[in-house]
């Protein structure tokens, strides 16, 4: 079995696993050429490390018993994206309303501003332009097929 095809049963074994914890949602998986398959994991209301122990500790046990790998020879490691990570999936959108966020467009400009709406077709993020008495404040609505990233801002 070629590793994307391992790829591929591990996805589905995860889902079997998922279907018992609706309130978190798979981000992404990548997979290395040295087994080394690593797992984001997000929910709705963010996600602990203790949760993200117990996913690994449950999807490593049925790897094990899948017989994947006989010689034990792969890593797993389930985590959360992290805020550094850009948003992928629409419930990590939906999550994210009211942050401020980075969003880089397909003709690589950048908008900032916090987010405060998302739909099937897009998001609106609110922002100021001008300072004092001259700052307008403005809404920009972005459809999904016109982004190329969208990053969470940390404002202290």
């Amino acid at each position: 079995m070629s590793t994307e095809e391992k790829k591929i049963q591990i996805e589905l074994l995860l889902e079997g696993i998922m279907v018992n914890e609706p309130e978190y949602f798979v981000v992404n998986s990548r997979v290395k050429p040295t087994n080394n398959f690593k797992i984001f994991i997000d929910g709705d209301n963010g996600i602990t490390i203790e949760k993200c122990v117990q996913i690994n500790r449950k999807l490593y046990k049925l790897i094990e018993e899948a017989g994947y790998f006989p010689e034990g020879d792969f890593s797993l490691e389930v985590s959360s994206p992290g805020i550094e990570e850009p948003l992928k999936i629409f419930r990590q959108y939906k999550k994210n309303i009211s942050r401020f966020v980075e969003v880089v467009l397909s003709d690589e400009t950048k908008k900032e501003g916090k987010m405060i709406e998302v739909d099937e077709t897009g998001i609106t993020i609110e922002f100021t332009e001008g300072k004092g008495k001259k700052a307008i404040t403005q809404q920009l609505v972005i459809p999904f097929s016109n982004i190329k990233t969208t990053t969470v801002q940390i404002k202290f």
